[in-house]
């Protein structure tokens, strides 16, 4: 079981960790828990809370010790954050751990120089100040998160959830992150480097809106789904359902399709033994060749490196 520690900073996010551990509760790996989970404070006590009562922790940074992941959540971007913390988040990759932070903790991992030379996020109204105070992070102000080898960081609130869907298929594969986005009635996982923010994030009415021609569509991604199919399914000309497709979720239709194509095809590496040809027309991309093609172009791995990494590591 892998352990991850939260580390509360404060002023703390209660919404923030709170996703945070209902994704991560909700990874299951063949019927048993993916994650044990800790939530810890430089004093253990009450951490003070944005906007709510505050966040009792009973354990202290020692807790951090033996955590496969250190998750740091809360500080608010403020310039004095506890000396102990910022040791206990160097320390953990000091140790080669992998270090993580949601929102405002980025600006944590940056004050303890983990993030120096590394890509970073945090929520879009903070990257101006945090390039500012730190320019030898080299801040991308409008993606979801980013994952810089072993060091994570994401923006705010809902962006959460994907930090935390990236970890669970880092360390348990894309099936197991694709059933705890369902178990917790999230979206599928989404690219990265979507935007933080989207025109239109909530349609003016229901049936405005593309949702059911998206779920429409991940039922059929191994048909030739062109931007005609969809629209007419939508019941629009192809030039307004482009329009409202990335109002609504930051991402042009084909491009949304091939990532949603690209979680099946995981999905398949990791849970069947089909052959590559197989695995590629089943997930709409074509053959052999072009499942290795997008592959190694978006993931920078082959498939059947893909497959063995995740037969080794569901093994240990």
């Amino acid at each position: 079981m892998h352990r991850i520690v939260f580390v509360a900073v404060p002023p703390v996010m209660a919404f923030d960790l709170a996703i945070a551990q209902m994704v991560l509760g909700a990874a299951t790996v063949d019927g048993r828990p993916g994650y044990a989970v800790r939530v810890c404070s430089a004093e253990s006590g009450p951490v003070e809370t944005v906007g709510g009562p505050p966040l009792l922790t009973e354990l202290g940074l020692d807790a951090a010790a033996d955590a496969d992941t250190v998750v740091v959540i809360g500080g608010g971007g403020r310039e004095d954050v506890d000396p102990r913390v910022l040791r206990t988040v160097r320390d953990a990759r000091a140790a080669g751990r992998r270090v993580a932070g949601i929102c405002t903790g980025t600006f944590v991992l940056a004050q303890a120089g983990v993030l120096d030379g590394r890509r970073a996020t945090t929520h879009w109204g903070l990257t101006g100040d945090l390039a500012r105070r730190f320019p030898a992070v080299r801040v991308e102000p409008d993606v979801l998160y980013v994952a810089d080898g072993p060091v994570v960081t994401s923006a705010g609130a809902a962006a959460g959830v994907e930090l935390c869907l990236h970890l669970v298929r880092e360390d348990h594969g894309a099936a197991v992150a694709a059933e705890a986005a369902r178990g917790t009635v999230a979206a599928p996982p989404r690219p990265a480097d979507q935007p933080q923010t989207v025109r239109t994030p909530f349609p003016p009415d229901r049936d405005a809106s593309l949702a059911a021609t998206r779920a429409w569509a991940l039922e059929r991604l191994e048909e030739p789904l062109t931007l005609a199919v969809l629209a007419a399914h939508a019941n629009m000309s192809t030039r307004t359902l482009t329009r409202r497709f990335h109002d609504e979720t930051g991402q042009s239709p084909l491009r949304w399709l091939l990532h949603q194509r690209l979680e099946r095809a995981r999905e398949l590496l990791e849970r069947t033994d089909l052959p590559m040809d197989q695995v590629a027309r089943r997930s709409g991309l074509g053959g052999a060749d072009s499942l290795r093609a997008h592959m190694v172009r978006r993931l920078g791995v082959t498939p059947s490196a893909y497959r063995a990494g995740r037969a080794v590591a569901g093994s240990v």
